[in-house]
Order: C-alpha cells, then sequence, then structure tokens
C-alpha cells in the first residue's frame, strides 16, 4: 500500500518536532511538507497534493479555519485533520461545516493521532473523545 502523504501546518516549531516524531512512528505515513502559517499551507498546496493535512487553527498570516475553507474549495480529495488546542464546541462544529475530516485535541496527541488518521483513511471521522456529543 502506498504511503499516506500529510503535511503538517503548526506554527510553533517545538510543537510541529513532536508532531513529526509522532507521524513518523506511523510506518504508513509519509510527512511531504511542513509550514508555520495558513498561507504557506496554501501556497504549498499548488506544489503538492497529500492525502491529509494536520493543521492548527490559530495560526499567523491565514487562520487554520480559513485554510480548510480554501483546502476544501480548491483540493477537495485533500482530507483535513484539525490539531488544536481549542475545545470550543463552536469551533468543533465549523470545521465540521467546512468539511475537516476530523478534530484532535494537542492534549490527546500521544493516544489518538494514529486512530484518528485510520478513521480518516478508512472514509470516517474523527473528534476527540472529550468533545463527542451524544
Amino acid at each position: 500500500m502506498d504511503p499516506f502523504t500529510i503535511i503538517i501546518a503548526e506554527d510553533h516549531p517545538v510543537f510541529r518536532q513532536l508532531l513529526r516524531r509522532e507521524l513518523q512512528a506511523i510506518t504508513d505515513a509519509a510527512i511531504v511538507g511542513e509550514v508555520a502559517d495558513g498561507q504557506q499551507l496554501i501556497d504549498l498546496l499548488q506544489e503538492l497534493t497529500p492525502d491529509l493535512v494536520i493543521l492548527d487553527i490559530s495560526m499567523p498570516c491565514l487562520g487554520g479555519l480559513e485554510a480548510a475553507r480554501i483546502i476544501k474549495e480548491q483540493h477537495r480529495h485533500v482530507k483535513v485533520l484539525f490539531l488544536t488546542m481549542h475545545k470550543n464546541p463552536a469551533y468543533v462544529a465549523q470545521a465540521r461545516r467546512l468539511g475537516a475530516e476530523g478534530y484532535l485535541l494537542k492534549e490527546d496527541l500521544d493516544e489518538a493521532l494514529q486512530q484518528a488518521i485510520d478513521q480518516i483513511r478508512a472514509g470516517q471521522t474523527y473528534i476527540s473523545t472529550a468533545l463527542r456529543m451524544e
């Protein structure tokens, strides 16, 4: 099976490095790009077509929600996983309306990243357990 290609969009370099290490432990995932803001992400998507973009909501130049809107308009096949500290249900709802396939809290990274990617890759959605509405 071909590797599941991923671009990371995260403005904090230390967290981006941590995320890269976590993703490298997923044997069938390949990081094809990294950017520090939403505008760099949109620019990079003119050159690369990953399977998944992992992005934060709070980023300089162009926030994650606006970047996701553009991605879903211009690159419908690219899946979007928000990885954020924001627990606000309004953000989750907005991410879902924009067509994001996942919403993972940074605090759940260690135990849920693999599950989130597996579910998204299988055509399902993933929402961090603490944010799921019954």
